[in-house]
């Protein structure tokens, strides 16, 4: 696929099939999160793949956006590991930019997805008996459009270039 049809194709999809996940797939996209760019290539970022039903069914817990994924993709990150610079530390930035790569090469090879930020960090952190130097950032359910997915309607809403760029 052409990178101009992977931004535009790609939408949130809030409605996942029952079909599992090929290990290849996964693979791929995980090695998409991995050559990621992050600020002075510090690579402050751990990705938790959460596939088993236990798995799921904790992160039910935390979290109403699963939306039936068979598999989610945790993105934390360690903001001691980030660039800092005076207060501001680039863990968040980093830890998006790494699920983007990822939401980008899933579409590329076919597999939907979403981008959340909709948990509870507290459940999280005791269901997974997350460390404290990791901090969850988002998560991204992975997998098929189930057939009566409803469309996402805001997907091509968007400002005008010109209500967004600014040229001095």
């Amino acid at each position: 696929m052409e990178f101009e049809e992977i931004i535009r194709k790609r939408t949130s999809v809030r409605k996942f099939s029952d079909k599992k996940l090929e290990k290849e797939k996964l693979e791929k996209i995980l090695e998409a999160g991995r050559v990621a760019p992050t600020a002075k290539n510090n690579q402050p970022i751990k990705i938790i793949v959460l596939e088993k039903e236990e798995s799921l069914t904790k992160l039910d817990q935390a979290t109403r956006c699963r939306y039936h994924a068979n598999t989610v993709l945790m993105i934390c990150a360690n903001p001691e590991e980030a660039y800092h610079k005076g207060d501001y530390s680039t863990y968040e930035m980093d830890a998006c930019i790494v699920a983007t790569h990822m939401m980008l090469e899933a579409t590329n090879i076919g597999v939907d997805n979403i981008w959340i930020e909709a948990f509870d960090e507290e459940i999280i952190r005791k269901e997974f008996s997350l460390p404290e130097k990791w901090i969850p950032i988002c998560l991204l359910p992975l997998g098929y459009k189930a057939e009566d997915c409803p469309e996402n309607l805001l997907h091509t809403v968007r400002k005008n270039l010109e209500e967004i760029v600014e040229y001095r």
